[in-house]
Formats: C-alpha cells, structure tokens, sequence
C-alpha cells in the first residue's frame, strides 16, 4: 500500500477470495472468515491448515459444513473500518454461491450509505483479483463510488477455472448424482469447471488425465485473455502445489505477466472442491 496517498475508503473481502495473509496485510485488506464445521467442531476459515483440513475430512463420516459470516460479524468489523476511513468497499464471493453478501447487506443497512456491498460474482482467485484491483484504485486516490465503477468493468474482465480430481465432494455434499462421481472415478476425469456471468459454476470440460487437464487449463487461460498477452494471474490448489507450480511456469512462459499470485484453496472453498486447482485471469484493459 502506497505511503503517499491516503486511502479514500477501507476495503473489507472474505476468507473466500484465498488470499494470502501477508499479501492481505501488505495491501491493507480486511478478511472476513467464513465457517467450516465438524459436527459440533466450527472453525474460522484459515484456522485449519491445508493439510489439517483435508486428514480432519477424510477421517470424518460426513462432509463438513460451511456457513457464512454472521450480520454481527459484519457489523464488527465495518464500524472498526469506519473508525480509519469514511467509507468502506466490501468484495464478496458470488451471491449465487453463499450468502455472504446478503448477510455484508444486511450489516451495511446500518451505516447510513457508507459501506458498499459489491458482489463479486466469483471466488477464490477470481475474487482475490477484484479486490486487489480495488486496492490498486484506493492507492491512486480514487474514491469508493469511482471504485464501484471501475469495479463493475474488471469483474467483467476476470475469469476464474476450477480443475476438480473427482466429483465425490461435490456428489457428498448433495450437488450431483453418485453415478456421476463414480464414473468420474472410474474413468480417471478431472473436471473444469468456470462461472458464468450469474456468478453460478457451469462446467466446461472433462478430460482424461492430468496432463491432459492441463494443457485444456492453459487452452481455456488462452481464450480468457481474449487476445491480450499482459494480465495479472492468479494459481491456486487444493493439495496440489506441485501441480499449480508447473501452471504458473507455463503461463510466465506463455504470457507477460504483471503478477502471479500463489494461493492455497481455504477449508470453506475445499469442502466442494476436494483437491483441485484453480486459475483466475485479469487482462490488461484495452
């Protein structure tokens, strides 16, 4: 965060945008966590590492459960951002994917028009890029209604890919059928799914094996960036780092990259995911 500019307005996100805590301290964010519970067990997201996350899932007979942050929690934490600054800009994960920003609404309500709810329409990377998009915003001086509408172009722009090794969490948690996740199984198919302009997954792709996951990954990253070489990436995984490290030595060589951000997925996002990966994409506006 630049020292020579005073911010405008404080920028709040949540445990869902899996941004790295130093990267969210350096750039002054404000994270949110979301829940993630084992039976009677609840954890803030983040709490857990990656690998006491997923041992504590496989031994447990039931997927665990994950729910958002509570109006209080909300309420908490934008009266100490407004404590610093005027107004505050609160990014999201995608309202069709949990009630996180109804929830920051709700909260916001409160505050007579000075926090600004904005839904992503996204996660994990995807949402981590749009907020550190804001923050690129709130370090040039703009003020948190210019934001918003710098904001509204960018989500556009982003494109988040969510490679998933099976289908059984998503089958556990109720979202598909077992014989689905059974021949996923079967059949060795990894699964890439993306989000649509709702902000709700759609899949894209199946594909036999891993490196033929990949290389569709780097395809799907190709057509994302419409044409443009120069972008900010972000490559995240779900006990997978080798694998997202060989991602982002194949975009660096692919593209001219401004960033690439490394993240690992969160308890809440692996939940639905199982092991994966993950790659959002920002490119350069005309």
């Amino acid at each position: 965060m630049t020292d020579t500019i005073e911010r405008r307005f404080a920028i709040i996100t949540d445990s869902t945008a899996d941004m790295p805590p130093d990267l969210a301290k350096r750039r002054g964010i404000e994270v949110v966590p979301l829940l993630v519970s084992f039976g009677a067990d609840s954890f803030p997201d983040g709490t857990l590492t990656q690998q006491e996350f997923f041992e504590r899932m496989a031994a447990s007979p039931q997927l665990p459960t994950t729910s958002q942050p509570s109006v209080g929690a909300f309420v908490e934490v934008f009266e100490r951002a407004l404590a610093r600054a005027g107004e505050v800009v609160s990014m999201h994960i995608s309202s069709n994917l949990s009630g996180t920003v109804a929830s920051a609404r709700q909260a916001a309500e409160r505050f007579g028009g000075r926090v600004h709810v904005f839904d992503s329409l996204t996660l994990s990377g995807g949402l981590a890029l749009q907020v550190l998009d804001a923050a690129d915003a709130a370090d040039a001086g703009l003020s948190a209604e210019e934001t918003l509408t710098r904001l509204q172009a960018t989500r556009r722009r982003a494109k988040m890919i969510v490679g998933l090794d099976s289908l059984d969490n998503l089958a556990r948690g109720g979202r598909i059928g077992k014989v689905s996740a059974l021949l996923g199984s079967l059949l060795n198919l990894k699964v890439t799914l993306t989000l649509d302009e709702e902000g709700k997954f759609t899949p894209v792709k199946r594909t036999r094996g891993e490196s033929a996951a990949i290389a569709h990954t780097l395809d799907w990253i190709e057509d994302a960036m419409g044409g443009t070489r120069s972008g900010t990436f972000a490559v995240g995984h779900a006990m997978s780092a080798e694998r997202a490290v060989r991602i982002r030595d194949a975009i660096a060589a692919r593209f001219d990259a401004i960033d690439i951000i490394m993240y690992e997925a969160g308890s809440v996002v692996s939940t639905h995911t199982g092991t994966a990966w993950g790659v959002a994409v920002l490119p350069v506006s005309a």
